[in-house]
């Protein structure tokens, strides 16, 4: 999930629950790994509104123990956030699921003339400040592009994984927010950050990589590993894609993002005619390419989106189950106005259509089959690539939809990604997590 500031974009729309349970696991080698089952709950959008401009949610939910005495609590799992916070009182009429700091005896609210307010909060996109209170306390704020919202204090403690305690560990203590979609935000306590900024859970653990592997399908499973790993025997050789890096502070480059260089498209096999000017970033930063687990679809700056949809139209033209929707006025999610009528109920509809590989530096990634449209409705499929323009960003974004029954590494040590096709379900069953 990216944040409001610089990238405008949280527009996912079904309802995607994974819940994650803690077990310890020992490589061949006997290095220790965290790993964390994931069970997949989907809730079709409801196909009533034409415009289908209906909320997300996709969470990927931990559950862990803060404080002292410990309380359990859920947080969602987001790669494109980096400060992690919990609701810490009753907000919204007590909707929330809250952690109570005032019962945590290493509940340590953070002073803003503190060199942890100062210097560690520079990469957040809203700038901390003062609270109004005589206390002094770093005041911090996150938001999101659906008009979410919260605020709080930054503060530390003591965050448990499993047996394991991580004393001091930063995160925003929220007392007052908003939310668009209250039914599915109350069902987690907070938001776990995982990206690459000084703030992020990753950062504080000094993990050197994590990994993970989703499902495809309702009520089925994946992966969720915290960790170095080796290979594992039935997991193929990943392609690995290095991270872009800059030191450069630019108003349209979120350099705490998982960054890579996405360097082409194909359909089938044919790469569209593109200059590779259009995806490298220009001097503002606008262009970068990120892949954030937090997004359902990918979206594409709009000379690339209208080149490759033009070539997906062309290439599935003439083909007897699918009618493209000509209403101009129908555009799902606000950004993605390639959608078909399926003749016949869309069975066998994924045989229909041609990959889209995304080429990226050193790999490429290939989506096809039931990746490529997704079931609006019984009669209605929709493309499942989207223009960044429309969302009103300056990024191409690579979604978790696109990563299904993909094993996606982040390699933090190497600075790169690594990716393989698997069979997800398969590979929680090779690690015995699936229940």
């Amino acid at each position: 999930m990216a944040s409001s500031t610089p990238l405008l974009l949280q527009t996912l729309t079904i309802s995607l629950i994974i819940s994650i349970t803690l077990l310890q696991f020992q490589t061949s080698n006997q290095q220790p790994l965290l790993l964390l089952p994931l069970k997949q709950q989907t809730q079709q959008p409801s196909s009533n509104s034409r415009k289908l401009s209906f909320q997300h949610n996709v969470t990927l939910t931990v559950t862990l123990t803060v404080g002292t005495p410990p309380q359990n609590v859920t947080m969602v799992l987001d790669t494109g956030s980096e400060l992690s916070w919990l609701h810490c009182n009753p907000v919204n009429n007590d909707t929330f699921n809250f952690f109570n700091s005032s019962l945590s005896s290493s509940y340590v609210p953070t002073p803003c003339n503190s060199s942890i307010c100062k210097t560690r909060t520079q990469d957040l996109p809203i700038p901390v400040s003062c609270d109004s209170t005589t206390k002094k306390l770093c005041h911090v704020i996150v938001s999101y592009a659906d008009s979410t919202s919260n605020e709080g204090t930054l503060a530390a403690d003591t965050f448990s994984i499993g047996a394991t305690p991580q004393p001091n560990t930063l995160f925003g203590c929220m007392e007052s927010g908003y939310t668009t979609n209250p039914n599915e935000d109350s069902k987690s306590t907070g938001l776990l950050g995982m990206n690459q900024g000084s703030l992020s859970f990753v950062t504080q653990l000094g993990l050197p990589k994590f990994s993970y592997c989703i499902s495809i399908g309702e009520g089925s499973s994946g992966v969720l590993l915290f960790g170095a790993t080796t290979a594992f025997p039935w997991l193929g050789p990943l392609q690995y894609t290095p991270l872009v890096k800059t030191t450069t502070s630019l108003p349209y480059f979120d350099r705490v993002a998982y960054t890579v260089q996405l360097e082409g498209i194909k359909v089938s096999d044919k790469l569209l005619q593109l200059p590779k000017s259009v995806f490298v970033p220009d001097h503002t930063g606008a262009g970068q390419t990120m892949v954030d687990s937090g997004t359902q679809f990918t979206f594409l700056l709009g000379s690339v989106y209208t080149a490759l949809k033009n070539e997906f139209l062309n290439q599935t033209k003439g083909k007897s189950m699918l009618k493209v929707v000509e209403d101009p006025n129908f555009v799902f999610q606000g950004a993605m106005d390639l959608c078909y009528s399926v003749v016949g109920g869309g069975g066998g509809v994924a045989a229909e259509v041609p990959a889209v590989t995304m080429v990226f530096s050193g790999a490429e990634m290939r989506v096809s089959g039931e990746r490529l449209l997704y079931k609006v409705n019984e009669s209605m499929y929709c493309f499942t690539f989207g223009n960044s323009d429309m969302l009103g960003i300056e990024a191409y974004v690579i979604g978790h939809h696109h990563q299904q029954n993909v094993w996606m590494e982040f390699d933090l040590v190497n600075a790169r990604v690594g990716f393989a096709d698997t069979k997800c379900d398969l590979a929680s069953q090779r690690l015995s997590l699936a229940s």
